[in-house]
């Protein structure tokens, strides 16, 4: 078993705090908990949001009821939280109530439970994201950088799932991919009420996988799926607050011949990408391995920031002449620019409009070569 960024827990549970735990659906939040929870000498009681007497006793704000709940423990876990109504102010009751006791929530949606917990619990919560697993988590557990570059295509083309990391035969990453796509991927997003159509979804997914990193037109999403632009904007909006997809804006400090009214949209793990598409074909034989190139290091990066607490915006960049730089960052007072090339071609410059424009910024290409420092600062 691969070793999380976060294996210790131990250092973010405390009295009187709620840890709440991002991520999408299958990529180790419980197991996580449950590792953490087998080493700890706290006194638990560990259940899930899918339980209904979970979320009657939760849900409810019944002071003594949730007192009953708790009873002598000293730490409550809740996995799938945003399952539970009004987790946000059942979780606050515990906290403020039971000073001594720790929470430790996990949600694969933040659509509610980010809503739910946001305002009760301020300044009572640390909230984490859990990620695929990252080559950050690679190297850190001491695999060797020669073999990490060498499965390099098979991070391309089946992602980094734990589940998919740990096959070792193609076919039964491709089949565990196919099964993740078809029962778990949208369970999140379908759960709410108006949201009735498995086959919208998934046809509004095949068009953004076939449009990575492209600019994405909402009105030709809406056109081609025959929906209005409010809708499309609130499919994308729950894609994204379920961990599906990433969104880049546009780079812009109002030079006129900049684009920014358009975003790009990038899967959380490659291999979701192409189980959607039912994709699973060699490196070589393929026409997309620029497109997924790029979305493996714009994830891999934000992965890294992340767990590395590297705080700052991220953007894309283009102008209407065609000039354009893949990913922007905007942090601690610069701006640095990044080109990715899968092929090892001659060394491309900044372009020319970007340079003028932007003469402070830094500006590296990121290839086969050097990208394992990108995204694990190794």
């Amino acid at each position: 078993m691969i070793p999380r960024y976060y294996d210790d827990l131990g250092e973010l549970v405390r009295p009187g705090k709620a840890l709440i735990i991002y991520g999408p659906r299958q990529v180790g939040k419980t197991t996580l908990i449950n590792n953490y929870l087998s080493q700890t000498s706290l006194k638990y009681r560990s259940d899930s949001g899918d339980n209904l007497a979970i979320q009657e006793v939760l849900g409810s704000q019944n002071f003594e009821a949730i007192f009953r709940y708790i009873g002598d423990n000293e730490l409550v876990v809740i996995d799938e939280a945003q399952e539970v109504p009004n987790i946000g102010m059942g979780l606050k009751i515990i906290v403020d109530q039971r000073p001594n006791v720790s929470v430790i929530a996990t949600g694969s949606s933040s659509f509610d439970l980010a809503r739910n917990v946001g305002e009760p619990l301020v300044g009572r919560k640390t909230t984490i994201h859990l990620y695929p697993i990252a080559q950050l988590e690679l190297i850190q557990q001491g695999s060797n950088q020669f073999n990490i570059m060498q499965s390099l295509a098979d991070y391309m083309v089946f992602g980094s799932y734990p589940d998919t990391i740990n096959a070792t035969l193609h076919k039964h990453k491709a089949q565990y991919l196919t099964e993740l796509v078809n029962s778990y991927l949208l369970k999140d997003i379908l759960a709410l009420d108006k949201v009735k159509s498995p086959k919208a979804l998934r046809d509004l997914l095949k068009l953004l996988a076939l449009q990575i990193g492209n600019q994405v037109s909402l009105n030709e999403l809406g056109q081609q799926l025959g929906w209005d632009l409010k809708t499309v904007e609130r499919y994308l909006d729950l894609l994204e607050q379920c961990f599906i997809i990433v969104r880049l804006g546009g780079f812009s400090r109002n030079l006129r011949s900049e684009i920014t009214r358009k975003s790009k949209y990038y899967f959380i793990d490659n291999g979701v990408r192409n189980g959607i598409l039912q994709q699973f074909n060699a490196l070589d034989v393929r026409n997309d391995v620029g497109a997924l190139w790029e979305n493996f290091l714009v994830v891999e990066r934000l992965k890294y920031r992340s767990y590395t607490n590297q705080y700052g915006n991220s953007y894309f960049w283009r102008t209407y002449g065609q000039q354009e730089i893949d990913l922007i960052e905007d942090y601690d007072g610069g701006i640095h620019s990044y080109e990715f090339k899968w092929a090892n071609a001659k060394r491309p410059k900044a372009p020319r409009e970007w340079i003028s424009a932007y003469p402070d910024a830094s500006f590296e290409v990121i290839n086969r070569n050097n990208y394992l420092k990108f995204v694990t600062g190794v």
